[in-house]
Formats: structure tokens, sequence, C-alpha cells
């Protein structure tokens, strides 16, 4: 017999386990519940041998000795026997059913129709059951019906109208759950043809999640490009901001690598979040860099001046975010693997783009101005505006 496994509740109920991963093994190619159940054995055997998984068990019953009941519905037919009153007779016989009411001394009983307890304690005595046909005769089970002992499962067990087999499980310490979820995917291709797998509970949804990540950072990217483009009002400066955001993802991914964590919903979070505030130095120096090239000083001058002048506000702003979010980093107790996730990204990203960024900011504004000749569209605008003030003199 063996061990049973113990694992806490979920969270909300009928929407998974709540914690580990939620598979389930499908029938897609109709090879029978025999070859499924084979399936089941031999990925249980993978998935213990594995060292990415950890207490894999089936969520299900084990097969069990049945007894069968075929009936020959050509012969039943034949002799007028409805499908109704087969099953009707059985059910009656070997369970019960509810007939009417009746009052004695004073109280309401209820009736229920059984055949007696020696007439159905073997599996023999279906033989001896009899079923009015349509004739208005009885005709016995044992003329249109044979039986037989088989195994198979207890309960009947459907994914999306497939035979499956549930399988719960969870990742090996220092694992994360993409990454045991992964590990089931690559076992399933080593089984035999015809059988496949679905997520259901937390699992689908974490599967759902993750295939819009992609998606989510492409539409946050475009959104910070726009966002600077609207404050610059120009479409080649915000390439320099741009071109700071793998500074600040740098130092995001190093942080959470640095101290053993992984990349889970969490993470993402704070990945977002660095995403934005890694544009927010770049627009204090480049901001005031264009209003000294308006102004009338040189490109390298404006910018060199602006990185010096507006050196002090980038790290006020940049230590005070990094301490106010520090805490997070350092959490302790309950809920804390979610705040030290996000505490991490945030914090490394921030001092990634903090320190490294006041040295690239000048450099990419400078390359992305004279590959666009972003100096020279300034220069003619403000020439333009001179000369029209003139002329209104």
């Amino acid at each position: 017999m063996p061990w049973p496994s113990f694992f806490p509740p979920p969270a909300v109920a009928e929407l998974g386990n709540s914690g580990g991963f939620d598979f389930e093994l499908v029938d897609h190619g109709g090879v029978g519940h025999a070859k499924l159940m084979e399936a089941r054995n031999m990925l249980l055997g993978m998935a213990m041998a594995d060292k990415r998984l950890t207490k894999i068990r089936p969520n299900g019953l084990e097969d069990v000795s049945q007894y069968r009941l075929d009936i020959d519905w050509a012969k039943a037919g034949a002799l007028g026997v409805p499908i109704t009153a087969i099953n009707n007779t059985i059910s009656e016989a070997f369970g019960s059913a509810y007939v009417n009411n009746f009052i004695q001394a004073g109280r309401v009983k209820r009736v229920f129709l059984q055949a007696d307890a020696p007439y159905r304690m073997a599996p023999q005595d279906i033989d001896n059951l009899y079923v009015r046909n349509n004739a208005g005769k009885m005709v016995p089970f044992s003329a249109f019906s044979s039986s037989r002992w088989a195994y198979g499962s207890p309960r009947l067990e459907r994914f999306n109208a497939f035979s499956s087999v549930n399988i719960w499980g969870e990742p090996a310490p220092g694992r994360s759950s993409g990454e045991a979820m992964k590990a089931m995917e690559e076992m399933v291709t080593k089984l035999p043809q015809g059988i496949g797998y679905e997520w259901t509970g937390l699992s689908y949804q974490e599967r759902m999640a993750s295939s819009q990540t992609g998606l989510l950072y492409t539409f946050s990217v475009i959104v910070i490009f726009l966002c600077v483009a609207a404050l610059y009002e120009s479409w080649p400066i915000p390439l320099a901001n741009m071109l700071m955001l793998p500074l600040g993802i740098f130092g995001a991914a190093a942080a959470t690598w640095f101290r053993g964590m992984s990349n889970d919903v969490y993470f993402q979070i704070g990945f977002l979040t660095t995403l934005g505030l890694t544009t927010k130095n770049a627009i204090l120096i480049i901001q005031f860099a264009r209003q000294r090239i308006e102004a009338g000083e040189g490109l390298i001058e404006a910018t060199v001046g602006a990185a010096r002048v507006r050196l002090r506000p980038v790290i006020m702003t940049s230590l005070a975010f990094f301490f106010g979010v520090l805490p997070l980093a350092l959490a302790t107790g309950a809920g804390a693997g979610a705040m030290k996730a996000i505490g991490t990204a945030v914090t490394g990203g921030m001092l990634s783009a903090t320190f490294i960024d006041l040295f690239y900011i000048p450099l990419f504004f400078v390359l992305v101005s004279k590959a666009f000749k972003v100096k020279r569209r300034r220069a003619r605008r403000v020439e333009g505006s001179a000369s029209f003030e003139g002329n209104q003199s």
C-alpha cells in the first residue's frame, strides 16, 4: 500500500491545488483505458527519477475488480424488452427505488422497493431477475445478457470529453513551478502515440499568463517609447532612452540570479517596474541637454553640462526609491517570497540604472543626436525663429 500524501487545501476552492502543478494525462488517440494506465505508470516512473520534480502522485482511484453486465440489445429488442425496463429492474433490485408514502400510527413513512437481501448478495443473482416486455410478459435476464468479471477504474474520469488521468506534483526545492511543468511536457513526448496532456486549475492560468509575457513586455516598451516621444516631441531622441533599458534589465536579472530566485510572476512585476524607472534618469538628463542645445550650446558641451547639473537630482531620486523598496527585498515572515522577488528585481534594476546609466546616458544621447542630426534641426529651428522676429521688428 503506498504511503499517503499530505498537502494543504487550495486558497480558492475548485481552482486546483495550492502549490505545484495540476496535470491531466489525456487519451487523445482513443487507445483505451489499459494503454492510458500504462502511459500513466511510465510517466510516474520518469517523473520520480527527475530531480526537478517531487511528490508526484495520481489524483484518482486505482483500478479494481468489477462485475460487468453485457446486454445484447438485438436480442432484447427482439423480445420486446425496452431499455428503460432493463435499467430500472437492475437499479430497483440491487439498489432501491422510492415508491410512495403511507401513514402508520399517525406517522408518515416512506416506501422503498428493493430485492430481499439473500437474493442480491451474489453477482449471479442478476440471472434470476425478470423484466416485463412490451407485451406484459416476464423475460429472464439470462435471455438477453451475459456477465463477466473485469478490471477497471471505479470512477469515470474525463477531461474535455476525453478519457484522462489527473496527476499532481510539486517542483523540487530550489526549482520553480514553470520548470516542473516544462519537465512534465518533455516526458509526455516519450509516451506512446495518442497520449497527450492538458493543464488545468492554477497551472492552466499560469501557462496562459506565461504565454502573454512577450506581448506584455513588447506593449510596455512601446508605451514607454510613445510617452517619451510625446515628451520630447521627437521620434529619434527617445531611442536614447530605449538603449538604457537593457542596463536596467541587467541589474534586475543579476540581482535575482545572485539571490538564487526564479523567474516567476513576482519577478516579472518587478521587471516591468524596472523598465519604467530606467528611463526616468535618462529623461532628467536629456531634457536639460535639449534645453541647452536650443539655447545655442554645442552638442557635447550641452550634454556634459546637463549630466553635471542633474547628477545630484538623479542620485537623490534613485536612492530614495532604492531605500523605499529595500525592505521588500529583505522581508521575512508570511508572504516574504513575493515581496523578496519584487524587491530584489526593483532594487537591482535601480542600482544598475543609476550608477551605470550615468555614464551611458550622455554617450547614447550624443550618438543618437549625431546619427539623426538632431542638433542641426534644433539649430535651424532657432535660426528660423530669430529671423521671424527680425522681420517683425
